[in-house]
């Protein structure tokens, strides 16, 4: 890991070297994604399952596409049952979290004959992405499909990989069957992106798609845009520490590492005001690659995106934290409160030394699937309010209009719209 000492001109060069990781960095990958798009809104179903077969190695029929229910219930028998049980005490604090988060339609009649409102109701049907691969993330299932089905969606269809036999990882099928997924559809990559917006013949097109994936996935929910909604375009993974001299380094160390192991582009970033605690954290890092099993990766990682920033005083560390508006915040002060009511930007914030990162990822019930790339600045968590959708409703009677009807014609004729105008004056002629 770099140790630097923050200035303003240091400060702009981590910045810019972060902002590499951006997916819209690599339009090398485009233009594959496009002509995967391309194919399935022009082919559908033919096309997701060809290229099901040329890069999952797997021939997909009309027949086999979607998981069944018998595959659900050889999965729960593959499946630890204590992983089963841990998996539904995590849905449970997930659930818990998020129904505080729903919002309810309002209806206010200020004055008589007016009546100004909010509707409120949940999206039909929304698409959730889950890797696949070597690796399973059920977490991450649980995190994208249970605010759609605590805000009401009625459909919740899961698109995954399946491996060269047919087969979806069985803890990815108990966790979607847990967390509530009404479908579960056996493709991955660009194709399942471009089923899920365009819609096929064996899948019927969401109204928003959600969930991490490779860059093939980020580039492609970035070009349905606009066919169906989307959470966000996901970048790797980042953890920020922030800390001063109280700070433990070996807990420090160990969860930065936490972030650091996920991909070679993930980011980890201790801020603190103390050179020692930043010495005594890069020796603790070296001795926890050393033992633990994703040591090259961990390595490229923090060759490339692992810093040890020094500020003077915590005012100039708070202000690094909010320029770089990380992902995952962890803070581990004195006082950790009060440093809290100083941070403008963060995805997840963690108070104290033992909030760790992982907790947030697994456990506590605040969503994990966060912004990131510096778009903590400006956007939120996944949440309920990412399911549901507002409808304005207004109501006024005859007399009600009447008093107002003078205002809005001569407003209408000051932007030239006379049938605008006319819209209203025709009713009291």
């Amino acid at each position: 890991m770099k140790k630097i000492k923050i200035t303003e001109e240091t400060k702009k060069d981590i910045l810019s070297n972060l902002l590499k990781r951006n997916p819209n960095q690599y339009g090398k990958y485009q233009e594959a994604v496009d002509s995967i798009l391309k194919d399935v809104r022009e082919n559908g179903e033919k096309a997701v399952f060809e290229y099901t077969e040329k890069f999952d190695g797997f021939k997909l029929t009309k027949e086999n596409f979607k998981v069944t229910k018998e595959e659900i219930d050889n999965a729960y028998a593959l499946v630890d049952s204590e992983l089963v049980e841990i998996i539904k005490r995590s849905k449970a604090n997930i659930v818990k979290y998020h129904e505080k988060q729903v919002r309810q339609s309002f209806f206010d009649a200020e004055e008589p004959g007016k009546l100004l409102g909010q509707r409120i109701t949940p999206l039909e049907r929304v698409g959730v992405y889950v890797p696949g691969g070597k690796a399973s993330y059920p977490s991450t299932v649980l995190m994208d499909v249970l605010p759609a089905f605590v805000a009401g969606v009625k459909d919740i269809i899961v698109c995954t990989p399946c491996n060269k036999d047919g087969l979806v990882n069985p803890v990815t099928l108990v966790a979607a069957s847990i967390a509530g997924a009404t479908e579960i559809y056996k493709c991955g990559g660009a194709q399942a992106i471009a089923a899920m917006a365009y819609g096929i013949e064996s899948m019927k097109k969401v109204d928003k798609i959600v969930g991490p994936g490779n860059i093939y996935v980020a580039l492609a929910k970035k070009a349905v845009y606009g066919y169906v909604n989307i959470d966000s375009i996901a970048g790797p993974s980042e953890i920020l520490v922030l800390a001063d001299e109280t700070a433990n380094p070996k807990f420090v160390a160990a969860d930065l590492l936490s972030q650091a192991e996920h991909d070679e582009l993930a980011s980890s970033i201790l801020v603190t005001t103390s050179s020692k605690l930043a010495d005594d954290v890069s020796t603790e890092v070296e001795k926890f690659t050393e033992v633990l099993s994703r040591k090259g990766i961990i390595e490229k990682s923090l060759e490339n995106y692992g810093y040890l920033l020094v500020a003077d005083n915590m005012e100039d560390a708070i202000s690094v934290v909010n320029e770089i508006a990380s992902e995952h915040l962890e803070i581990i002060t004195k006082d950790p409160w009060d440093t809290m009511t100083k941070v403008r930007n963060a995805g997840a914030i963690f108070l104290g030394e033992y909030s760790s990162e992982p907790l947030g990822d697994y456990f506590a019930g605040p969503n994990h699937t966060l912004p990131t790339n510096g778009t903590a600045r400006f956007f939120s968590p996944l949440s309920v309010d990412d399911f549901i959708k507002k409808s304005s409703v207004i109501f006024y009677s005859k007399d009600a209009l009447k008093e107002v009807k003078d205002d809005i014609v001569a407003f209408a004729k000051s932007e030239g719209l006379t049938a605008h105008a006319n819209s209203i004056s025709v009713r009291f002629e």
